[in-house]
């Protein structure tokens, strides 16, 4: 579904990506680990077309996309949860996820307004609050929520857990794992590698902006050099 080869990508004068190359296979889900400043986000914003790679290709569906805007990445079937959520404060739980609504690239609309407020009950209960009334995990919830309204094929997870209360933590993994049964693929970004690790089919691991371990989550989560590398 989606295959990254030997991406490099700049900020300036600082290279961040060096020869990254990776694969998100349809229906299965991939944790995307590294500690703080390896690349995770630049990698990203790469594939959602924020950053401009430098060298290197991505294809979706055997499609060319290196480079493409935003606007056209998302209209693939790439649903996209930002860290930092990016809700829009000034607009009602109830317009930040109708706003977004639209079929799948397949023409289905698996995830209606109803399913989703299923999901989160806590958004059911505050349609008409605004976005900057919402505790921290509400607003995740709605970030996640928003993105399953365009009904994608695969979805991105940046810093999915960041800065949450655990119970809110463990009920956003809850809906992760929901997510996975339905057969969306996931690239999943998170600083907990164990839950990351219980959650995914594959992990990828980046050091400097290289990609230097990667392989099956059941092979990996309890290894010596998964720890080493994330200096846990």
């Amino acid at each position: 579904m989606l295959q990254i080869e030997g991406l490099h990508t700049h900020y300036g004068a600082a290279h961040i990506l060096h020869g990254v190359t990776m694969l998100v296979e349809a229906g299965t889900s991939v944790g995307l680990l590294g500690r703080n400043g390896m690349g995770k986000t630049t990698l990203i914003r790469s594939l959602m077309g924020y950053v401009k790679p430098t060298e290197g290709r991505i294809q979706w569906n055997d499609r060319e996309v290196t480079g493409s805007a935003p606007e056209r990445i998302a209209r693939l079937g790439i649903g996209y949860v930002p860290e930092g959520r990016g809700v829009f404060p000034n607009l009602s739980v109830r317009e930040n996820l109708v706003m977004a609504a639209r079929a799948g690239v397949d023409g289905r609309r698996t995830w209606t307004l109803e399913r989703v407020l299923s999901t989160f009950p806590r958004l059911a209960e505050r349609l008409g609050h605004g976005g900057q009334q919402l505790s921290g995990g509400e607003q995740q919830m709605l970030s996640i929520g928003r993105a399953l309204m365009t009904n994608p094929q695969l979805l991105i997870l940046d810093e999915a857990t960041e800065g949450l209360a655990p119970l809110v933590v463990a009920e956003i993994w809850r809906v992760i794992g929901d997510i996975r049964a339905t057969g969306i693929a996931t690239l999943v970004v998170d600083r907990d590698h164990r839950k990351v690790s219980a959650n995914s089919d594959q992990l990828v691991v980046l050091q400097k902006g290289r990609v230097v371990l990667a392989g099956p989550s059941e092979a990996l989560r309890d290894g010596e050099r998964l720890t080493s590398f994330l200096g846990v």
